[in-house]
């Protein structure tokens, strides 16, 4: 008799499954998707900033006249604690730029936000301001001091994008 009661769990087990399967199938074909989309949506940072602009103690940046193909993807502004602007982009080979600013003690500030990049001494001319180059094992960056306010452009992009976003930055 226990033999009898093995196969017909076995049985239902399989059964199960095979209706689940069949259901978690239709699912699938009635749900629409579309593969081809990109899964990046573009944050719209117009209030943020605005609002950063009224807040902060210090003139805020933000990209003017980049290319479409940048893409807006995260923005914070948090008031305490070195009023820290951050502003993100996935560039136009979708490497990963960002302006970030605070008043914050500068040397562990640059740490944090360039995820151990070191200064190597060199500089560049970006749009008539000189920049401190930084590379570090994750992300490059360029490092501008003035006033008390750091103002850094780092990312995964190669320096030439983080230049171009540099010379893109306005603060009115």
């Amino acid at each position: 008799m226990a033999g009898k009661r093995g196969i017909k769990t076995v049985r239902d087990m399989v059964l199960s499954m095979a209706l689940i399967s069949a259901c978690a199938g239709g699912i699938y074909l009635f749900i629409p998707h579309d593969d081809t989309a990109d899964p990046i949506k573009p944050v719209d940072y117009r209030v943020e900033l605005a609002t950063a602009r009224r807040a902060a103690p210090y003139p805020v940046a933000a990209p003017e006249g980049l290319a479409q193909e940048w893409k807006p993807t995260s923005v914070t502004y948090k008031g305490a604690e070195g009023s820290a602007w951050h502003l993100g982009f996935l560039d136009p080979d979708r490497e990963y730029v960002a302006v970030e600013q605070s008043t914050a003690p500068a040397e562990k500030y640059l740490e944090e936000i360039t995820h151990g990049a070191a200064d190597t001494g060199r500089t560049q001319q970006v749009a008539g301001q000189t920049w401190k180059q930084w590379e570090g094992p994750k992300y490059d960056a360029l490092v501008r001091l003035e006033n008390g306010t750091t103002t850094v452009v780092t990312g995964t992009a190669p320096l030439e994008r983080l230049a171009e976003m540099a010379a893109a930055l306005k603060t009115s």
